[in-house]
């Protein structure tokens, strides 16, 4: 079900123990069952209503929060999606309830020393789009940086550096002011930009991601959410 995009692993684990699926015509609910390539599978409705239900977060997050599991004393960033805290000019009509915290997980991460866009969703598809193995959305970042940059420093930010024995993929590497730097990534390895700069010269002082695909960070303030709406896409 899942290499078929019909949905994420765990949902379709809730979806087989719900008695949501047949295989050729008949409920499958045991987990693990295997079928041949060739099955016939059919996704009952309530599957599809408990999809479309399924809500998508931006959030700015600030510095001193971490995007998943509390750590070292930190909080994470799911503590800020109060109704407090959403922006005023959210656009969307979607009305906050307790049950949108639910399996609200951050697709991607952004450092305890980092701010910007936090995208955090129930939709496990949207999550493998946007950090799946093989995910080539753009993600975008303004990078403060001090120190002196090597010779071929630009040339190797863009293409040619390696981390964890792994070659980053290119990315577009441009100055914004003698002081930041624009970064636009389609990869995301823990602390990439800093490592990066590391390697360069340069040391960052602060780092602020401002779009995620197609979906910029906008007017959002710090510290606020607001629902992702039905025609923004990544």
């Amino acid at each position: 079900m899942g290499e078929l995009g019909l949905c994420s692993r765990r949902e379709a684990d809730r979806w087989i123990t719900s008695g949501w699926v047949k295989v050729d015509g008949e409920v499958v609910d045991t987990l693990g069952a295997r079928v041949s390539p060739e099955a016939r599978i059919e996704i009952d409705r309530a599957a599809r209503e408990h999809q479309e239900g399924q809500v998508t977060i931006l959030l700015h997050k600030p510095v001193g929060y971490v995007s998943g599991q509390a750590e070292d004393g930190y909080q994470p960033a799911i503590v800020l999606i109060r109704p407090e805290n959403r922006w005023a000019a959210d656009p969307s009509p979607v009305k906050f309830r307790q049950e949108h915290l639910r399996a609200l997980a951050p697709a991607g991460r952004l450092d305890i020393d980092s701010t910007g866009l936090l995208v955090l969703t129930q939709d496990g598809r949207l999550a493998k789009q946007l950090i799946g193995e093989g995910s080539s959305v753009e993600k975008e970042y303004l990078v403060r940086v001090e120190g002196k940059l090597t010779p071929d420093g630009m040339q190797r930010l863009r293409h040619g550096l390696t981390l964890d024995g792994v070659k980053l993929r290119p990315a577009l590497v441009s100055w914004q002011n003698e002081h930041q730097l624009r970064f636009v990534l389609r990869q995301g390895r823990k602390r990439q930009i800093r490592r990066m700069c590391e390697l360069v010269g340069l040391s960052v002082t602060a780092l602020k991601r401002v779009r995620c695909g197609s979906v910029p960070l906008g007017g959002l303030p710090v510290g606020k959410w607001r629902y992702l709406r039905p025609d923004e896409k990544f």
